[in-house]
């Protein structure tokens, strides 16, 4: 599960989890992801037509976080794009 970005102002850090599934997704965690239990944002990547989508927010987590993970992905939505393609498509 490889950490493929950090957000150091919002202390967000984004993961591709390599044993996945499709859509083309990835999970938002507030710092660095800790146990395997830890809260996350699962946002849907979307694809060159389609807006990224919020899919799953663990309830501890705010609907402030929850919208700043998704302006974070949608930012970087075809750099996501690629790196889950790289690591789902080899």
């Amino acid at each position: 599960m490889p950490k493929i970005f950090v957000d150091s102002q919002n202390n967000f850090s984004v993961y591709i989890y390599t044993n996945d599934h499709e859509p083309p997704h990835v999970h938002v965690f507030i710092g660095s992801k800790k146990s395997r239990n830890q809260a996350d944002i699962k946002i849907a990547l979307g694809s060159e037509t389609e807006a990224p989508r919020l899919v799953a927010i663990d309830p501890s987590i705010s609907n402030k976080n929850a919208r700043k993970a998704l302006i974070l992905v949608a930012e970087h939505q075809e750099e996501f794009l690629a790196q889950w393609h790289k690591i789902h498509d080899p």
